[in-house]
């Protein structure tokens, strides 16, 4: 099982407060989805969420480990709205580098995951190549490898056909469905049972 507690947290850029006293946990097989106007802080509460940025005030844990620490990140998959892929690697070489803090991958694993996203026979091409739809999808592929309790979407679908968002909500009930947590952003429908609304 596993828990995650957001207590009191406050947002700020620039002058601007985006949110503040946020609290809210979430538990194992639970989804929450995060909505509000551009600029409400849906991205910004992800990213520290996530560890990449500081909150003026609050705390975070999963599990009782706090934000920063090897247990608390290692427990975290963060995949941005843009495809975090260096240009210079090929598709596996991208994917296994997007995993390595969770877990370690085999060959086949790599491969698996990216047929799974409609990659197959892309596995050594290199970044620069690929298209944006291609690009999102070889990110997505961590979906199926990630060893991550707690699975954080910012804008999953982006760049996706029908087919492709399919595959995705069917990869993220499962790993609801097997004790993880899944908080998402999209300005797309969804098609997940059981989902919870955050408004910012």
């Amino acid at each position: 099982m596993s828990k995650l507690i957001v207590s009191d947290l406050t947002c700020q850029r620039g002058y601007n407060e985006l949110f503040s006293n946020l609290s809210f946990e979430l538990n194992s097989g639970e989804i929450l989805k995060i909505s509000g106007a551009n600029g409400s802080g849906k991205t910004s509460l992800l990213k520290i969420l996530a560890g990449l940025n500081s909150a003026e005030s609050g705390k975070l844990s999963i599990n009782n480990n706090k934000v920063g620490s090897y247990d608390y990140q290692s427990d975290i998959l963060y995949l941005g709205h843009l495809p975090a892929l260096s240009p210079e690697l090929h598709c596996k070489e991208n994917l296994d580098y997007l995993t390595q803090l969770n877990n370690s991958n085999s060959n086949q694993e790599l491969d698996n995951a990216l047929k799974n996203v409609g990659l197959k026979n892309f596995e050594y091409e290199y970044a620069a190549n690929l298209s944006a739809g291609q690009k999102r999808r070889v990110v997505l592929s961590a979906l199926f490898v990630t060893q991550a309790k707690v699975w954080l979407l910012d804008e999953p679908f982006t760049a996706l056909d029908s087919n492709g968002i399919n595959v995705i909500e069917t990869q993220i009930t499962k790993h609801c469905d097997d004790g993880g947590i899944c908080i998402l952003t999209t300005h797309q429908e969804c098609n997940l049972s059981g989902l919870r609304i955050l408004n910012l």
